[in-house]
C-alpha cells in the first residue's frame, strides 16, 4: 500500500499455502489466509510493522520474511495525543468544479432535496412502537395504493423517551437526533407524531415551536400529534383510525409532489463501513474516497464519521481541515469521545470485532488507516457534533462525529440531513435503512458473487486488476445519481431495514 510498508496482504481467494513463491522472490513460510499480512522482510522484536505507510504496531518477537503477521505478534501503539497536532496545514490539490451532473429529486420548501418521497411517523417513546408498527402495515396496504407517488411509509421507532434522565446534560444528543431525523429531506417536511401521553419526552419538547417552520417569515404550523392516552380513544382500533386519518392528510400533500431535475450539488451522502476486512482500505474505501472527491467537486455534501475509526489518524485529518477552527472542532469531538470511553473503562481497541480480525485487521490502528480513505482528499470544511444537523447551504466534506456502531452512525447521519447512504463491507452485512436508500459496496469479488442480490457494487475488481480505483469511483458516482433518481438498491428491493438506534450517553433511570 505504501513504499515504506514492510508487510503486504494476500489477495487470493482462500489465501496461499506455505511454500508459495511470490513475485519478487518472497517465499511464504506459513499458510496465510486471504486478507492477512505477510512480512516482506526480516523483522526484529520491537521493530515497527508498517502498513499504509504508518506503524500499526511493534513486533513482539523476531518475524522472518514470508511469515504470517497476525494480531498475536503485534503490540498496538498508544493513541496519539490531541496536543501539538498539525492544524489546517495540508494544501489539498485544487481540482476543477465538476459541472453538468444532475439527478431527479424532490424539492422541499426549506430548500433541501429528497431522494425519496416518504411519509414518516415520528414517535416520542418506545411504548407506542407496537401501535405504530400496526398502523404502518395498515397504511401500506390500505392507503398507499391510492397515493402512487409516495414511495413508502416509515415508523421512526426508537428506544428513547421515558425511563431516562431527560434533563441530564448529554440527553440533548438523543433528543436533537430524533428531532432532526423527523426533518430529514426524504420526508418532504411532513411532520406527524404519535405520542403516548405520559412520557418524559413530550411532543412539544421534541419539536418545540419554530423547529420545523419553513422559511424565515413562516409561522409555526400546528404540531400534528396523535396521543394514544387521549380520552377520545376508546379501544385499540380508535387509536389506529386516528393515525390513519391523519396519515391521509400528509399523504395527499406528498402525493402531489413530483421528481424534478436538480443539480448533483443537492446530494447529501453519508459514507460508512461495517463488517470491514483488510480489503476495505484497498478496494471499496478508496473507490468511495474517489467518488467523494467527485461529489465535492460537483458541489455536493459528503459526511464521513465513526470516531474510533478515525481517532488514530487524527493528525492526518486536522492537517486537512480547511481552517484552524475546523481542526479544533475535530479535536474537541475526539476529546469528548476519549472521555466518554474512559467513563466506561474501555479504550478505542474495543472497536475491532472478531470478524474484522478474521478478515485480516489486526487492530484498530490498521482498521482506522483503511477507514479514513473513504473521505477522499478534499479539505474538511465542517464538523458536526452527534445529533447536529447541517446548516442551510453547508456543503463540502463534513466530519459528522458518531460512534462507529453501524446502526448508531447511520441514525446520526440521517439526523445530519443525509439523503443517500454508501456502505462498504468486506465480511458482508444486509444493513439497510428505511429512511434513506443504502448502496452497499463489496470489498471482495468473492463476497459480491456469493451475495449477488445484496451487494450493489463489486469493488473487489480493483484487487484483481480488472478495474482501477478511478474507474470504480466513477462507477459509484454514476450509480449514486441513478439511485438518487429512484433506482432501488438491493436493500430497498428486499425491504431490509435496520432499526434506528439513538446514541444516548446520558443515564437511564
Amino acid at each position: 500500500m505504501h513504499d515504506r510498508d514492510n508487510v503486504a496482504i494476500v489477495a487470493n481467494d482462500g489465501g496461499l499455502p506455505a511454500g508459495t513463491a511470490c513475485p519478487g522472490g518472497l517465499v511464504l513460510k506459513d499458510q496465510v489466509p486471504q486478507g492477512h499480512k505477510v512480512s516482506l522482510i526480516d523483522l526484529k522484536a520491537g521493530d515497527a510493522v508498517r502498513r499504509y505507510g504508518v506503524s500499526i504496531g511493534r513486533a513482539l518477537r523476531d518475524i522472518e520474511a514470508g511469515r504470517w503477521v497476525h494480531e498475536r505478534l503485534l503490540e498496538m501503539p498508544g493513541a496519539l495525543g490531541l496536543e501539538g497536532l498539525p492544524m489546517a496545514v495540508a494544501q489539498a490539490p485544487v481540482l476543477p468544479p465538476l459541472d453538468g451532473f444532475s439527478f431527479q429529486g424532490y424539492r422541499n420548501a426549506d430548500g433541501s432535496v429528497g431522494t425519496r418521497n416518504l411519509l414518516a411517523i415520528t414517535t416520542t417513546v418506545q411504548c407506542v412502537a407496537g401501535v405504530v408498527e400496526h398502523a404502518v402495515r395498515r397504511i401500506r396496504t390500505e392507503l398507499l395504493p391510492s397515493y402512487p407517488h409516495v414511495d413508502d411509509v416509515v415508523g421512526l421507532e426508537h428506544s428513547y423517551g421515558c425511563g431516562v434522565a431527560i434533563d441530564a446534560p448529554d440527553a440533548v444528543i438523543p433528543i436533537r437526533t430524533l428531532r432532526h431525523i423527523s426533518l430529514n429531506p426524504n420526508f418532504g417536511g411532513e411532520v406527524m407524531v404519535v405520542s403516548l401521553g405520559c412520557e418524559k419526552l413530550q411532543p412539544e419538547r421534541l419539536l418545540p415551536p419554530g423547529s420545523f417552520a419553513i422559511g424565515e417569515a413562516a409561522t409555526q404550523p400546528a404540531l400534528d400529534v396523535v396521543c394514544l392516552q387521549d380520552d377520545a380513544h376508546v379501544g385499540f382500533e380508535s387509536m389506529i383510525d386516528s393515525i390513519l386519518r391523519q396519515a391521509r392528510v400528509h399523504l395527499e400533500r406528498l402525493d402531489a409532489r413530483r421528481r424534478e431535475t436538480v443539480p448533483a450539488s443537492e446530494l447529501v451522502v453519508g459514507v460508512q463501513c461495517g463488517g470491514s476486512d483488510a480489503f476495505s482500505g484497498v478496494t471499496a474505501n478508496p473507490a468511495v474516497g474517489f467518488a467523494s472527491d467527485l461529489l465535492v467537486r460537483a458541489g455536493a455534501t459528503v459526511m464521513f464519521s465513526e470516531v474510533t475509526e478515525v481517532r488514530d489518524a487524527i493528525d492526518q485529518l486536522t492537517a486537512r481541515a480547511a481552517t484552524p477552527e475546523v481542526a479544533q472542532a475535530m479535536v474537541r469531538e475526539m476529546a469528548w469521545y476519549d472521555a466518554y470511553l474512559q467513563r466506561g473503562q474501555v479504550d478505542r481497541s474495543a472497536n475491532t470485532t472478531p470478524g474484522n480480525k478474521k478478515g485480516g485487521l489486526s487492530n484498530i490502528v490498521e482498521k482506522a488507516m483503511g477507514s479514513i480513505v473513504k473521505s477522499g482528499s478534499a479539505p474538511i470544511s465542517g464538523v458536526l457534533a452527534p445529533g447536529d444537523k447541517l446548516a442551510p447551504g453547508q456543503r463540502g466534506l463534513i466530519y459528522a462525529a458518531t460512534p462507529a456502531s453501524d446502526f448508531i452512525c447511520g441514525t446520526l447521519q440521517l439526523a445530519a440531513g443525509m439523503n443517500l447512504h454508501v456502505f462498504t463491507t468486506g465480511r458482508g452485512t444486509p444493513y439497510g435503512l428505511a429512511e434513506c436508500p443504502v448502496l452497499k459496496v463489496a470489498t471482495r469479488s468473492e463476497l459480491a458473487r456469493r451475495w449477488h442480490d445484496l451487494m450493489d457494487l463489486d469493488a473487489g475488481r480493483i484487487a484483481t486488476g480488472e478495474k482501477s480505483i478511478e474507474e470504480m469511483g466513477w462507477a459509484l458516482f454514476h450509480r449514486l445519481l441513478a439511485v438518487a433518481s429512484g433506482e432501488r438498491t438491493w436493500a430497498e428491493r428486499h425491504r431490509l431495514h435496520n432499526a434506528l438506534v439513538l446514541f444516548n450517553p446520558a443515564p437511564v433511570t
